[in-house]
């Protein structure tokens, strides 16, 4: 099990839920736009953000951001560790950086006494589009070992200086390489493992590419914080990442509307009919499994293990329940479908 460290009230590792990150795209100089973003994150369910402080107009804009937030804020640091300082004293509940481009010994030690002092972790970023020299000369290219020894030695840099509470990142935008990296530093420490695949792309790909990489390490226990990386609204990624929970059976607080994939005896409009279902209930915190089943041939037993379904007829309809005998349905197949999965949760779905 890995130790433990809090990101302001949310504990990642030594066996706490896995919490879901994202990351900021406005400018953070632009407080109004930083604090309404993050605040769509945490509508959409997500637990930590992160932004960027990469100037001096974006650290002043610091302490209002995080005054206002209704998340805990990790600081996004490159090369100036005075940013990273400035962050720290201005609330952030932890700083990514990599002691590696922070500078001499004695700047890493300033910053040290800084994050000991404000009872912050630090998560080490590393990817391999940013490498050290060395390492690319010594392996060739980076590589998973590459990735792991850069994260070690520079979490031995902040050990050195009196820092423990570390959160290691290795990513990469291939998604064998990064499986493989975490695999490697999960069986070679104890630290926290933010996981995620970087550089991922748009939603089409980038989805893809994530749930593989993610989903691959969490069904082997690997992960305790991620992020899904795509191109666009982050919002996007809080909802693919609690997807990729709840794919890989990590979350089972909510409605898993499962649907076949249609064939030339489907009766019914079974991508239209999921679609609406999955709207409806995205905001259900309750474990329930809804299927939407195209003909009543296969329909009721392919889906046996479901709390509620349907499937469709011939100008009609079957609604099936646990326990309770099926009932046919003419007209509004969706409002009886709601009707039946509001009995079994006994709360109202949203409008759509």
């Amino acid at each position: 099990m890995t130790r433990q460290v809090k990101v302001g009230n949310v504990p990642i590792g030594g066996g706490a839920p896995i919490s879901v990150q994202s990351m900021t795209n406005t400018d953070t100089a632009d407080a109004p736009a930083t604090i309404e973003q993050i605040k769509r994150l945490f509508d959409a369910g997500c637990e930590i953000a992160r932004m960027t402080v990469n100037n001096v107009q974006a650290a002043r804009s610091v302490r209002e951001i995080v005054d206002a937030s209704p998340l805990p804020i990790v600081a996004d640091i490159h090369f100036d560790y005075r940013l990273a300082i400035s962050s720290i004293e201005s609330g952030v509940s932890a700083v990514r950086i990599n002691p590696g481009n922070i500078g001499d010994e004695g700047r890493i030690k300033t910053l040290c006494d800084c994050v000991k002092a404000h009872g912050v972790p630090v998560r080490v970023g590393v990817n391999a589009g940013s490498l050290e020299k060395e390492l690319l000369r010594e392996y060739g290219r980076p590589c998973p070992e590459a990735l792991v020894k850069s994260a070690l030695g520079h979490a031995e840099i902040l050990e050195r200086h009196g820092v423990g509470d570390i959160v290691l990142s290795l990513k990469t935008s291939d998604v064998a390489d990064t499986v493989r990296a975490y695999r490697l530093a999960a069986s070679s420490c104890d630290y926290p493992l933010h996981i995620g695949v970087t550089e991922a792309g748009t939603c089409e790909m980038g989805l893809v590419k994530s749930a593989i990489g993610i989903g691959a390490l969490l069904l082997d226990g690997i992960g305790d914080t991620m992020r899904v990386s795509l191109s666009g609204d982050p919002v996007m990624e809080v909802k693919a990442a609690i997807d990729i929970l709840n794919a890989a059976g990590i979350r089972r607080d909510f409605v898993d509307v499962i649907s076949c994939p249609t064939c030339g005896r489907t009766g019914i409009d079974v991508e239209g009919l999921a679609t609406r279902v999955r709207n409806a209930t995205r905001h259900i915190k309750k474990p329930l499994k809804v299927a939407i089943m195209g003909c009543v041939v296969n329909g009721p037993g392919e889906a046996r293990e479901a709390d509620v379904g349907v499937a469709g007829g011939a100008g009609a309809g079957v609604l099936f329940m646990k326990g309770k005998p099926n009932v046919k349905i003419e007209g509004d197949i969706y409002a009886a479908l709601v009707k039946a999965i509001e009995e079994l949760l006994g709360e109202a779905l949203a409008n759509e």
